[in-house]
């Protein structure tokens, strides 16, 4: 049984069978390392929800944490890379940018079979879609303002000056993101869909314009962000799995999808040909609220950032169906995700179109 939660309060659940590790040899490991913690009373509960690293709540008599690790099995090349999201969380404390205390990297697989690392549990709201329906429109507004803003703010981080001058390179992002992903869809392919490759190709020949370099945290959107329990404000911004050094652009187009988007009943669902949760701010009004909190104009060529944010979340999904056919995937509900990857293939195609040659 799920644990019953208010709105937007984090579900935890028993831990899967397909996730289960040696509890007891975490215990051990841990005892000494974590403040006040000498390895009795550890309870180990599984984040409901997430396609990507499992996630755990470790509660301990002297407070909680949370255990993100690479899942098991056959895994992409470069995929569930917990080691990077620990290292740029690391470097963004005491930033601008609201992220949880990290407190250890463990690289030995063999204390509870993969990777891992521990942080500061953040009590909060974890709204996994989107879009948020909750709360009115003044809050909506507000948290969706917070949301440019902290893009913003990430982006403003010297990266240099962070310790991450080598966390991934300074040039070439798009180039190198379009060949990277369209490499993904090709390992996570299992039945043909033209428009995959139609858009890949697309990009191919569209890698942008002048080249940018930031912090690109290359997930962001409300479903990664907790707010604080009852302030419209983001306390910490979450799964870093996908960040490196890259451009802006791409990262604010992604956080655009909520408007390209059609909605659903969960998940990375939008608003697109439906009704607008009031508060919501337009696609327009969002990137103005970024642009004038990262100081730049507003950028005339985001269509083509666009296309390549629903190439590679489409290329991310059918990974995370590739892994439910394999019987890997952190949620059971991933075995739909067929449908789920096909329509942003089709939609990121219709945006190309729309932008021409």
């Amino acid at each position: 049984m799920a644990e019953p939660s208010a709105a937007g309060a984090p579900v935890l659940v028993p831990v899967l069978d397909n996730h289960r590790f040696d509890e007891a040899a975490l215990a051990r490991y841990l005892a000494g390392r974590l403040p006040g913690f000498d390895g009795a009373g550890l309870v180990v509960r599984q984040f409901q929800g997430g396609q990507s690293n499992p996630t755990f709540h470790l509660g301990t008599p002297a407070g909680g944490y949370v255990l993100r690790k690479k899942p098991p099995g056959r895994l992409l090349p470069s995929a569930h890379a917990v080691e990077r999201e620990f290292r740029v969380m690391a470097a963004l404390e005491g930033s601008g940018v609201p992220v949880p205390r990290m407190r250890l990297l463990c690289e030995d697989a063999s204390v509870i079979g993969t990777p891992f690392f521990v942080m500061d549990h953040v009590p909060g709201r974890i709204f996994a879609d989107r879009v948020m329906r909750e709360g009115d429109a003044a809050e909506r507004r507000a948290v969706y303002d917070d949301l440019a803003r902290v893009l913003a703010a990430l982006h403003g981080v010297d990266w240099r000056v962070a310790g991450l001058g080598d966390f991934g390179r300074a040039e070439g992002y798009m180039t190198r993101q379009i060949a990277r992903w369209t490499a993904q869809w090709e390992a996570a392919k299992v039945e043909e869909m033209p428009a995959m490759d139609r858009v890949a190709a697309w990009l191919a020949a569209h890698p942008g314009t002048a080249e940018e370099t930031a912090i690109a945290h290359g997930d962001y959107r409300l479903g990664n962000v907790i707010l604080h329990p009852t302030e419209p404000r983001i306390v910490a911004v979450l799964d870093w799995e996908l960040a490196t050094l890259g451009h802006p652009l791409a990262d604010l187009a992604y956080a655009c999808l909520t408007y390209h988007l059609p909605p659903g009943p969960t998940g990375l669902t939008g608003v697109l040909g439906a009704d607008v949760p009031p508060g919501l701010p337009s696609q327009d009004e969002f990137v103005a609220v970024y642009c004038r909190a990262a100081g730049r104009p507003v950028p005339e060529d985001l269509d083509v950032f666009l296309v390549f944010s629903m190439f590679r979340l489409a290329s991310i999904v059918a990974g995370v169906w590739r892994r439910a056919l394999d019987g890997n995937a952190a949620d059971p509900r991933a075995i739909g995700y067929r449908e789920r990857y096909r329509g942003m293939a089709e939609a990121a195609w219709a945006i190309a179109e729309r932008v021409g040659a």
